[in-house]
């Protein structure tokens, strides 16, 4: 049974004359165990076909299945406590609060899910091999474009979900930081039987997915 599953998905936004399809019939399965690679260029529908596969956006039409269960079946918290216990995302926006120094980052999502997530020993591994482990006392204004893609990887990592999803995770990283990053992710869906999608533009990460798909114009194909 796949982890993640997309049957026949489409995306519209807008009305009408103004309405805009962003995906079209998309199929698509993450396995645990494997990194899933979706390549494309800015405005193909990776971000759209990503959030979707979260949840975070709905289809128009088509069904996402999180380890067999529906998300169509599932609303409010239901849809939530699924997010926050089985997906873990790696966004291009960071998302880091900027109040709160790195090694509080982790502890507000010990606020918000108290268990499940690394030990103390297993985040201190996890921040060393990002190169990060000297920041945990700075602010994310304090930090380079790459320091802070590293503390957001960190802090999805951190929550020890069973699938996640990555948005250019490796963007603002140097080429030795794409394969310590591509490493990782690929280390993580063997040796702890994650299922990993990342969309990217950046062809240094084929090295590290297990399976390619290719996105453009909203529609999608198996490399």
């Amino acid at each position: 049974m796949p982890a993640l599953t997309l049957e026949h998905v489409n995306k519209k936004f807008g009305h009408a004359t103004n309405e805009v399809t962003v995906l079209t019939d998309v199929n698509f399965e993450a396995e645990a165990g494997q990194v899933s690679l979706v390549i494309g260029p800015s405005g193909s529908g990776k971000s759209t076909f990503l959030t979707i596969a979260g949840g975070i956006q709905t289809p128009t039409a088509g069904e996402v299945r999180v380890e067999d269960q529906s998300l169509d079946q599932l609303a409010g918290k239901a849809r939530d406590a699924m997010r926050l216990n089985k997906i873990g995302f790696i966004l291009q926006a960071y998302n880091l609060i900027p109040y709160l120094s790195v090694k509080d980052q982790f502890a507000l999502v010990d606020r918000v899910k108290p268990q499940g997530n690394l030990t103390p020993a297993e985040l201190a591994k996890l921040l060393d091999q990002l190169g990060i482990a000297n920041l945990t006392n700075q602010y994310p204004g304090e930090l380079s474009g790459g320091q802070t893609q590293r503390v957001a990887i960190a802090r999805a990592l951190y929550q020890n979900p069973d699938i996640i999803l990555a948005d250019e995770p490796t963007a603002a990283l140097d080429s030795d930081r794409v394969k310590v990053v591509g490493q990782l992710l690929h280390d993580l869906a063997k040796q702890h039987h994650k299922a990993i999608v990342v969309v990217t533009h950046d062809l240094r990460l084929q090295e590290f997915a297990d399976k390619t798909y290719a996105i453009m114009d909203g529609k999608m194909t198996l490399a």
